[in-house]
């Protein structure tokens, strides 16, 4: 398979890439940093996925390697955690900004190269905050719920095309940005979990490779939360 991946210089969208990698599929990857992935099938972009220039050239780079594309998945995502009242607005637009325009951008560049493929798949990055409702994490769950709701709405629009589009909700997992979290505030989160436990790369790794297998070809606008949060 031939893949899109954003956000793969560190944590989740890395190990997303290199698990793709070790499975023989070709990878383009893109972040705002140089790669940090060494491998003949790996072919790496800077760029910032809420600039629609940057994701435009991206889009080139990938055009000039490959004729079409088998699936896109927008990891790529920043999170902040304050109260309402002590949230910038700057804070909030950019969480929109990379999480919702960021996917926005890439699904609309992409699009193309996936139709080529008579079986695209996408898959987006939502987070339990938006069932949990989370204080704290008001501007976030916003920039979660509109990817959330551009997936169900895409689901429809792009079904004529043959490409599915589905979301996953990951539990906690241990990278540089939960490390930030007060202990206490981690713990009362796990116990919202049926499974309270921290969630590791293979668990999303399992979800994705469901969405991407082409016998999903019936599953499309459906957002799947681990660790046993029902919305």
């Amino acid at each position: 398979m031939n893949i899109v991946i954003t956000g793969t210089h560190k944590g989740l969208g890395k190990a997303i890439a290199e698990y793709y990698l070790m499975k023989g599929d070709t990878v383009f990857g893109c972040s705002r940093n140089a790669s940090s992935i060494e491998h003949d099938s790996y072919h790496h972009f800077i760029a910032d996925v809420s600039e629609e220039k940057d994701v435009i050239e991206f889009g080139r780079f990938v055009k000039q390697n490959t004729k079409t594309i088998d699936g896109l998945i927008n990891n790529a995502g920043v999170s902040s955690m304050n109260h309402f009242l002590l949230t910038p607005v700057e804070t909030a637009k950019r969480l929109m900004d990379i999480n919702y325009f960021g996917t926005f951008l890439c699904i609309r560049e992409f699009v193309p190269l996936l139709r080529k493929s008579g079986h695209g798949r996408i898959v987006n990055f939502s987070t339990q905050a938006v069932p949990l409702r989370l204080a704290g994490e008001m501007a976030y769950g916003a920039s979660k719920s509109a990817v959330e709701s551009l997936t169900k709405v895409l689901a429809k629009e792009l079904a004529g095309f043959k490409i599915t589009i589905n979301a996953v909700g990951p539990p906690p997992i241990k990278t540089d940005l939960t490390a930030k979290v007060p202990k206490e505030k981690m713990e009362r989160l796990l116990e919202s979990m049926a499974i309270p436990r921290f969630g590791e790369p293979r668990d999303v790794i399992n979800v994705i490779n469901f969405f991407l297998n082409e016998a999903s070809d019936l599953v499309t606008g459906q957002v799947v939360y681990l660790g046993g949060v029902i919305d």
